[in-house]
């Protein structure tokens, strides 16, 4: 067993079978799983926020506008300018991708594990009773897993089928792309097209939610109801802490200082 298997894919299938064992949805062992990722993740989160709020702050400061002027065309001094001042101010202009850069394994893992959850053939099911953590599970009554969820099969991409329409909606996948798009937005540090750090991180702001409705699209409804949670969980964090500003949701609008209502 490698280190993958060992520290990431054989530990998530046991706490999604785990808690499949106690609800007998895997739906709702999905859900419950993704609550419970966003809890381990959660400091992750307030320090995404607090960087996007120093961001914020710090493209207030006089010197930084001062160095805007002062090297004006001058893109390698700026930059140079730039990280100095992100030194001695102790921000980090990269650590608001940071909770989506650490994501990108846990969704590569869960991904993998729900493949090994919902084996069909037998090859795949003996794989999956050697991964099994032992007296965890009484495995005549585990397997096989009820993977149906609402209109869903959660070992299938996810399609809705509407009487009188030829092909399928991906529901699940336009969902994705919608939260993903607002909860980037909601985290995102204020545009500064003189920032080549700043640039780099809008164009992931646009490019995830794209990346993540695809891989909705295309694979399974599991890692897609994944995904749609997180998100929801995500956007309800950011406004539990009190960072909401919808403003910077909606193209055009002028942007706000984020609404403050403790920490």
């Amino acid at each position: 067993m490698n280190i993958w298997d060992t520290f990431i894919i054989t530990p998530f299938v046991n706490v999604l079978l785990l808690i499949y064992s106690y609800i007998g949805n895997f739906g709702i062992a999905i859900i419950l799983f993704t609550i419970l990722i966003r809890l381990i993740t959660h400091p992750l989160m307030v320090k995404q926020i607090k960087s996007s709020q120093a961001m914020q702050n710090l493209t207030q400061d006089k010197r930084y506008k001062d160095m805007q002027e002062k090297y004006k065309g001058q893109k390698e001094k700026l930059a140079q300018a730039q990280m100095e001042l992100y030194k001695e101010m102790g921000v980090s202009p990269f650590a608001s991708c940071l909770p989506t850069l650490i994501q990108l394994p846990l969704i590569i893992g869960l991904y993998q594990s729900l493949m090994r959850a919902m084996s069909s053939t037998p090859s795949e099911m003996l794989y999956l009773l050697q991964h099994l953590y032992e007296g965890w599970f009484n495995i005549s009554t585990l397997l096989p897993l009820n993977t149906t969820f609402l209109w869903m099969n959660l070992s299938q991409p996810e399609r809705l089928y509407i009487p009188g329409i030829e092909f399928g909606i991906p529901v699940m996948a336009i969902l994705v792309v919608i939260t993903s798009y607002v909860q980037t937005k909601l985290t995102a540090p204020p545009p500064d097209p003189t920032n080549q750090n700043a640039m780099m991180t809008n164009m992931m702001n646009i490019y995830m939610p794209l990346l993540m409705g695809y891989l909705a699209w295309s694979l399974s409804a599991g890692l897609a109801l994944y995904f749609l949670v997180s998100n929801l969980i995500g956007i309800l964090q950011y406004a539990m802490l009190g960072k909401v500003n919808w403003k910077n949701v909606l193209p055009g609008q002028k942007k706000a200082a984020p609404v403050k209502k403790g920490r």
